[in-house]
């Protein structure tokens, strides 16, 4: 609880909270740019998380929340304007 290890990943959590809240949220609010650069975001640190040592299953479990909202907006973010 005394570690970057523990409050890094604990405050990251409010990203996906966001973006998880904003499922829910007209789709034309949706920044398509924004969206991309929160998925690839997402994807290198889950993959930062896994490759240091001790590994960071708090941080993973952060960014993969937030991958999975960031590709949910993205499906709609599509839809919407495609």
């Amino acid at each position: 609880v005394f570690s970057t290890h523990f409050w890094g990943p604990v405050s990251n959590f409010g990203i996906p909270i966001a973006a998880v809240m904003d499922i829910k949220k007209d789709p034309n609010l949706i920044s398509g740019p924004m969206t991309g650069s929160l998925i690839i975001y997402s994807l290198v640190f889950m993959k930062y998380s896994v490759s240091i040592s001790p590994k960071n299953y708090l941080l993973f479990g952060c960014h993969f929340v937030n991958e999975c909202a960031q590709l949910a907006q993205g499906f709609r973010y599509a839809n919407y304007w495609k």
